[in-house]
């Protein structure tokens, strides 16, 4: 025997509710059991509704929603009516069991008659969730809905999306108040432009909103009648949407009634003190979310207006160049901070970049940085050399932080900077570091090479710091990147593990588009969206960013298959050469024989270290690889201002030097020393398609 035809012997229907697709299915039984034919049927929800009490189905929601809470059964007394709905065929039983998550659950249970109340008894006794633990259920999860909600847009989603126990309203409305006329925030459950004869009302309309925003007093509207009494001005309004019940009430912060909540029912309300009680703890936390949320969009216009007016834009563009940049605010505060970035003209065609980050990301540091910013662009457009630019830079900042008074923790402040002079002519580019991330450049094969630069300590620590110039040259086809540390190190990582991620960016970008680079830049760190909405992404933002990319273009007649690298280590930073091998490393990451790569490193170590040894001058490292991979040619050059030529020496077992000359006879391909009128240069060449050098006799 089937289980059906064992419930119907019992006088038990099924039914399943598919919230989600809004349909209500019954077995013959179960429809008999509402006033249907004994036969199985699929209503949608709104036809099953009719066939109960309003007041019970309605009722019914907040159970539901207290089981599907607790994975518990929804049990609940339902009166079925008589198709006109003013006579109570029977009274029914619901048990149900929801399955699925919130909002997109179905409702499996049975219906079975049971015997009318005794007079004088409620008619909605449910036996499972209570009316009372339904509501503090609501309640706990309304408040902490609207907590979380951070805008106008999303505290009016939520309100909308509210279920109450027992009285769900069908259509809302928010009124504000702009002097003496009220206005609508926003609305649910009305079509497009309902709200206009509601919208910019006198606060001294016959409307319920606007008598409660004067008096600060809620108004129940338990019938149209009462509703037509009370105001007969403005019932024409109301009339056209056929609602049987309206609660109007004030929303209240700090004691000033800042608006007004409207709550339509499709269903007549009698508004009982619990139900009021719930429509008031509502209206609470509605006011105290809307509070914030205005608080919050404000600090956000503030910010936002703040960054706009500080940071620039490029400018016009460069005959021969692309640039792009973004910056983006930390998650936290009012998302200001000191990072910015900066594009100056200066004469003959030429033009400077600067990027920074002064110390914090609070107004003051958004402040100073603005200052800075503007002292900056004074000194270039002086035409001060990015070494004095940076010196003058120090010295102001100094100057305007230690003038803060001794108690204030903060300060002084200091700032880190690079200043870059570009000549677009011939891709000149000079440039100065203050305590900043050294530049990192893609060549036109996609290699990326982080470009050791001299440098002094950050801007306004001390102010008389000297930050000595670092010269290259961008080649055609190669781009120039500059940030700041928060697009390095947000996620944990530090600079080595930071720049290793941009660097596989910057590589993997085949495109010359430099605002795709830009953009892929960011969102390796905090993901497509972050840099322009709030939310989740955009609070794991630890630090501001700014980031600046130059592109030198090419033409069809230039070579690009060019890859150099150029460098002085000085003779005060001897543990520099440790990163001459790391960048010559670099430049040959996928040269064909690795022994050939070790062998160039140990002759360029031996080259420095030569002339930090045995000169008083500084040595200039050039290395540059062309041709197609498989066939390139590597020449590395190292020069110094002494006049005193090296020659080959024979050391013995023993001796701790002299077998410079002789290393680089037996690894390289071609070497030499060639006299500079002041100085010399002492060079190497290695072919990557030649046999490796034999070291018979050696």
């Amino acid at each position: 025997m089937r289980t059906e035809d064992v419930l119907a012997a019992i006088d038990t229907g099924l039914w399943r509710w598919d919230n989600a697709a809004g349909t209500v299915a019954f077995d013959a039984e179960a429809a008999r059991l509402v006033g249907l034919p004994a036969e199985e049927v699929t209503l949608t929800e709104s036809a099953a509704r009719s066939r109960f009490h309003p007041v019970d189905w309605n009722e019914i929601h907040g159970i539901v929603q207290l089981a599907v809470a607790e994975g518990t059964l929804a049990e609940a007394r339902l009166r079925v009516m008589s198709e006109d709905g003013r006579q109570v065929l029977r009274t029914v039983r619901s048990r149900s069991r929801p399955f699925g998550a919130d909002g997109d659950y179905q409702l499996i249970g049975t219906i079975q008659e049971v015997a009318e109340s005794p007079p004088g008894t409620a008619a909605r006794t449910p036996v499972t969730g209570d009316w009372r633990r339904s509501r503090e259920a609501f309640l706990l999860d309304a408040g902490r809905a609207l907590a979380e909600a951070r805008s106008t847009a999303e505290v009016l989603r939520v309100a909308a999306s509210l279920s109450m126990p027992g009285f769900s309203p069908d259509g809302l409305a928010v009124f504000g108040v702009a002097g003496d006329r009220l206005t609508t925030i926003g609305h649910h459950g009305h079509k497009p432009g309902d709200e206009q004869p509601f919208s910019n009302m006198p606060l001294d309309t016959d409307y319920p909103a606007a008598e409660v925003v004067r008096t600060g007093r809620a108004i129940y509207l338990p019938t149209p009648e009462e509703y037509r009494r009370r105001f007969p001005a403005t019932w024409p309004l109301a009339e056209r949407f056929g609602r049987r019940s309206w609660a109007f009430l004030p929303l209240i912060v700090a004691g000033r009634t800042m608006g007004a909540w409207m709550a339509g029912f499709a269903h007549p309300v009698a508004f009982t003190p619990d139900e009021r009680s719930v429509l008031t703890t509502v209206a609470r936390m509605l006011a105290q979310a809307l509070a914030r949320a205005g608080v919050e969009e404000s600090e956000r216009e503030l910010s936002a207006g703040l960054q706009r007016s500080m940071l620039p834009t490029l400018g016009p563009d460069i005959p021969g160049m692309k640039v792009a940049a973004r910056y983006v605010p930390t998650g936290g505060g009012l998302q200001v901070g000191g990072d910015w970035y900066d594009m100056i003209a200066l004469p003959g065609g030429r033009f400077a970049l600067v990027i920074g980050d002064v110390q914090g990301h609070d107004v003051r540091a958004a402040g100073l940085m603005g200052q800075l910013r503007i002292a900056l662009r004074a000194y270039a457009s002086e035409g001060h050399r990015p070494d004095a630019v940076l010196s003058r830079a120090s010295r102001f900042l100094h100057g305007i932080t230690d003038s803060y008074a001794p108690e204030d923790h903060s300060s002084p402040r200091f700032a880190t900077c690079l200043y870059l002079e570009v000549d677009p002519a011939d891709g000149t580019v000079e440039l100065a570091r203050a305590g900043h991330p050294e530049p990192a450049v893609r060549m036109p094969d996609g290699t990326v090479l982080v470009r050791t630069t001299a440098g002094g300590l950050p801007l306004g620590i001390d102010p008389d710091t000297d930050y000595p110039t670092t010269r290259l040259a961008l080649e055609p086809g190669e781009t120039l990147m500059v940030c700041t540390d928060g697009l390095i190190e947000t996620g944990g990582h530090d600079l080595d593990s930071g720049w290793s991620r941009l660097r596989t960016i910057m590589e993997s970008h085949r495109e010359l588009d430099l605002e795709k680079l830009a953009d892929e830049l960011v969102q390796a760190v905090h993901g497509p969206p972050s840099h322009h909405t709030t939310g989740p992404l955009s609070d794991r933002r630890e630090d501001d960013i700014a980031v600046l990319l130059l592109s030198r273009e090419t033409t069809a007649t230039e070579v690009v298959a060019v890859r150099s690298t150029a460098l002085t280590v000085a003779q005060a930073e001897p543990e520099r050469i440790a990163g001459t091998r790391r960048q010559l490393r670099e430049l040959l990451h996928d040269w064909a024989d690795a022994d050939q790569v070790d062998s160039a490193v140990l002759m360029v170590s031996e080259m420095v270290t030569n002339v930090l040894v045995h000169t008083d001058g500084d040595a200039l490292l050039t290395a540059r690889a062309t041709g197609p991979v498989g066939k390139r040619r590597l020449r590395v050059e190292v020069t110094d201002i002494s006049d005193e030529l090296p020659h080959k020496r024979r050391p013995g077992e023993m001796a701790s030097s002299g077998r410079g000359l002789l290393l680089m006879e037996m690894l390289a391909h071609e070497w030499g020393v060639d006299p500079r009128g002041q100085g010399k240069s002492i060079w190497f060449e290695l072919c990557e398609d030649a046999p490796p050098v034999t070291y018979e006799g050696v």
